[in-house]
């Protein structure tokens, strides 16, 4: 499922900066500091803004990571739009169809489908059925939505419930 994936890759990047927080840093800090004076050492302060950066990105996706654990399948719609849904859309300010994937903002690809939940048409759609409309405030102007097509994110799970 979407957020197991989301959840792993994650983890991964939390590891990867945590062995340079632990391992590689400390060592480039010493090194850099063995060269002399740190007032005017650009290594050691490359390697310092580094340290802080690595830190400030290890808290957030810590946050993150906790935040997703939170995230329980069964508070998400079974007939309405939620995250991980698939919508087809009537766009009448466009005149033309439009299929969006509503993903966490980590995964959003605006340009293969795949918004995210907070974005102003993912919020827009959020919690409506097929037969809704949807008004979206965007920089180019409002825009109208009637969702024709709805595939939540349990129909994907079990495709079998999704055809019954």
């Amino acid at each position: 499922m979407q957020t197991d994936q989301l959840r792993k890759k994650l983890q991964e990047e939390v590891d990867a900066l945590e062995h340079e927080l632990v391992h590689e840093l400390p060592k480039e800090i010493k090194r850099a500091a063995a060269l002399g004076d740190l007032s005017e050492n650009a290594e050691y302060h490359m390697a310092k803004q580094r340290q802080e950066f690595v830190k400030a990105r290890f808290r957030q996706l810590g946050k993150r990571l906790a935040d997703l654990s939170l995230t329980n399948m069964n508070n998400i719609p079974r007939d309405k739009v939620g995250l991980g849904s698939t919508v087809k859309v009537y766009d009448s300010t466009k005149n033309e169809e439009i299929e969006y994937k509503l993903v966490t903002s980590e995964e959003s690809d605006v340009g293969a489908g795949k918004i995210s939940t907070t974005s102003p048409i993912g919020h827009a759609l959020l919690n409506k059925k097929v037969g809704d409309e949807a008004t979206v405030i965007t920089p180019n102007g409002k825009r109208e939505l009637e969702i024709l097509s709805l595939s939540t994110v349990h129909d994907e799970a079990d495709p079998e419930k999704a055809g019954a």
